[in-house]
């Protein structure tokens, strides 16, 4: 080790074009604060993990297999896609790509069919990051022909020995989470970062929307912007609730009655200023509101 030597940080992140992924993820991204702070403070070990090899200061590779834990809908998968490429650029990952599998990817329905799947699908991500969404699945003790031990085998056997090529995210609700963890303390010791995703607030999921119809090249007339934030307010107390998932659905569906509205009312030349406008009534016609009209009120 040379003591003389020094390293600037802030040159070896520029070197890496960190500073602009982590501004990506902040434009790309609204709320989800904890998770961002998380990501900035994982990005700043990986910095000077670099900085310490490049002076001679041996040691491990940082673990980083990690955990993503919330609701449907609320940027697991975005967010993971966002770390393969951190890990990449600064030299974790040989190829940055991301592999998102479930349990139907990884395990058999018969003996010796688990094996070649999760060794597929292991080659495939190899030099990135596997993304094992609802991973709970894989462990289902209550069924003694079940296979999916075998994949967590398999899995924890690469998460050990081949962690320096293949970073491992495993995601879904907490709670089930916990339990699986619990039950399966191998794969959880070998977990460094646990992420939890916190659902999002109202405005965040209006900001989402605007994002949204933006990168589409729509807009909210004043009306709808009103409408949109009703049905928000209803859509979230309803079940099956997934966050920005759910909003993404709605909009999809207010684009096909505007565009089924501006197709039965054609009377001539369409101009784009119409072709671009959701209305209210594209979005008040969503069952969300029509449930809620038929709910009795109780109140007095």
């Amino acid at each position: 080790m040379n003591d003389a030597l020094t390293i600037d940080l802030e040159a070896l992140s520029q070197e890496a074009g960190l500073p602009a992924l982590l501004a990506e993820l902040d434009t790309s991204l609204v709320g989800l604060a904890p998770v961002k702070t998380r990501i900035r403070e994982i990005a700043a070990l990986l910095v000077v993990d670099r900085a310490r090899r490049q002076v001679g200061l041996a040691a491990a590779p940082p673990s980083l297999h990690m955990s993503f834990t919330g609701n449907p809908g609320t940027g697991k998968t975005t967010v993971a896609l966002r770390m393969a490429e951190i890990l990449h650029r600064l030299g974790y990952c040989r190829k940055g790509h991301l592999v998102a599998v479930t349990r139907d990817d990884l395990v058999g329905q018969f003996i010796g069919h688990t094996a070649p799947k999760t060794k597929e699908v292991l080659k495939r991500a190899m030099g990135g990051v596997l993304f094992v969404d609802e991973a709970y699945y894989l462990y289902r003790p209550e069924n003694e022909r079940d296979y999916g031990m075998e994949a967590i085998e398999i899995l924890l056997q690469v998460m050990e020995n081949q962690r320096d090529d293949l970073v491992v995210i495993v995601a879904g609700y907490k709670d089930r989470m916990d339990t699986f963890f619990k039950a399966n303390p191998g794969l959880s010791s070998r977990i460094a970062h646990h992420i939890d995703f916190p659902d999002y607030a109202p405005d965040e999921l209006l900001a989402i929307s605007d994002l949204m119809l933006g990168g589409m090249q729509y807009r909210l007339s004043p009306a709808a912007r009103e409408t949109l934030v009703e049905y928000i307010a209803l859509r979230r107390a309803r079940p099956h609730f997934a966050n920005a998932r759910s909003i993404r659905n709605a909009l999809d569906r207010a684009r096909l009655r505007q565009a089924n509205r501006l197709f039965a009312s054609r009377s001539g030349p369409v101009a784009p200023d119409a072709l671009m406008t959701i209305e209210a009534e594209d979005l008040r016609a969503s069952r969300v509101f029509a449930d809620n009209a038929r709910q009795p009120d109780f109140r007095g």
